[in-house]
């Protein structure tokens, strides 16, 4: 694992309740990062976390919420789910925007780094993993699809600041995050928790919702703490030029193999593919009644469904058409030498679920 480095300043994390960013302000406390949590919402309660709200599709309301702060170090892992990719460009890519161009004139800003992910190989969720899409495993080079995306809006944004601001930057490129952060929109191992709660409830089987590319093919997944460290690591090692890390755990592995273990440590009865995809979207249908009853019966902390499990995203991972996992050549090759054991990332997210009370024990 990479030393922890002095910390030289103050880190403002946007998004910080985040599956990312919650990761990432514990491992900023941890290092001895005087840590700042932006959110629109909610307010941390980690210790040692600073909180403060705002709008962050509203200039004015970050100017005041970020009025007298000064970070050197800002991390930003928020982002807004639209309709269309057109909204997902305009509402993403001003925040962003919104947040540099109120800290940038300060002149106290020494590096940036911003999360996006593997639908900057894959295209964005309207046409996720059809028509043209990079081969793998992904690397960071390769040029840009010819189609509109947020991420990409992102980083012109992240770019034109820097430019402006003379900062430097980095964007880390994750896959499927395993973490924990209720009510988060994209969230695989805590949706797969849930599901399993409820087959175990009900006695009936934990069925893969995917479709044979995924149940055979080669794949991998992001740990949010490894990716937190891995932000960390791109915005304080001197001499680091400002580019694009792909940030994985390290190991690749197949649905098939991976499905029957995840359901031991749920407690529950594996069922693979067979014939056509079952997506979650389809086997969920009418259960938050079931789930609320769940929660009582077993004393749960979360009695809303929707804020556990995120159906949709996980059928898009699970229902993409072509083959999908990342080199990590570039990081490696820098010195980073973190990885993470993808079985143990999820055995640990449980265990984290099950003592928060969110899944039964």
């Amino acid at each position: 694992m990479n030393a922890p480095i002095d910390p030289q300043g103050t880190a403002l994390v946007v998004g910080g309740t985040g599956i990312s960013g919650s990761a990432l302000t514990r491992e900023l406390v941890a290092q001895g990062w005087r840590t700042i949590s932006l959110s629109r919402r909610e307010v941390t309660t980690q210790d040692g976390i600073e909180s403060v709200r705002a709008d962050l599709t509203d200039p004015q309301s970050v100017q005041a919420a970020l009025a007298g702060l000064s970070p050197t170090h800002v991390y930003f892992t928020a982002w807004s789910r639209m309709p269309t990719e057109a909204e997902n460009i305009s509402v993403n890519a001003g925040m962003v925007r919104n947040v540099l161009d109120a800290l940038g004139p300060s002149g106290t800003l020494e590096h940036v780094a911003l999360v996006t992910g593997l639908k900057h190989y894959l295209g964005p969720f309207e046409a996720y993993g059809t028509g043209s899409t990079r081969d793998t495993p992904f690397h960071e080079d390769e040029p840009r699809l010819d189609a509109p995306n947020f991420y990409y809006a992102q980083e012109d944004e992240l770019w034109r600041a820097a430019d402006l601001y003379d900062f430097s930057w980095s964007v880390h490129r994750s896959h499927t995050m395993i973490g924990h952060a209720i009510g988060n929109a994209m969230n695989l191992g805590q949706t797969l928790a849930a599901q399993a709660a409820l087959s175990r409830a009900e006695g009936t089987p934990f069925i893969f919702p995917g479709n044979e590319v995924q149940w055979n093919g080669v794949t991998d997944v992001t740990d949010s703490g490894l990716l937190a460290r891995q932000m960390v690591w791109a915005a304080t090692t001197p001499g680091l030029p400002s580019q694009a890390y792909n940030t994985a755990n390290g190991d690749v592995f197949r649905w098939r193999w991976m499905w029957p273990r995840i359901a031991e440590l749920l407690g529950v009865e594996a069922e693979g593919f067979s014939e056509r995809p079952r997506p979650l979207e389809e086997q969920m249908v009418g259960k938050a009644d079931a789930w609320r009853q769940l929660v009582e019966r077993e004393g749960l902390a979360e009695p809303d469904l929707s804020r556990v499990a995120s159906w949709w995203h996980t059928d898009s991972d699970l229902n993409r058409p072509v083959e999908c996992f990342t080199d990590m050549s570039r990081s490696r090759n820098a010195g980073f030498t973190g990885h993470a054991d993808t079985l143990a990332s999820f055995a640990a997210l449980f265990d984290t679920l099950r003592a928060e009370r969110v899944i039964p024990a």
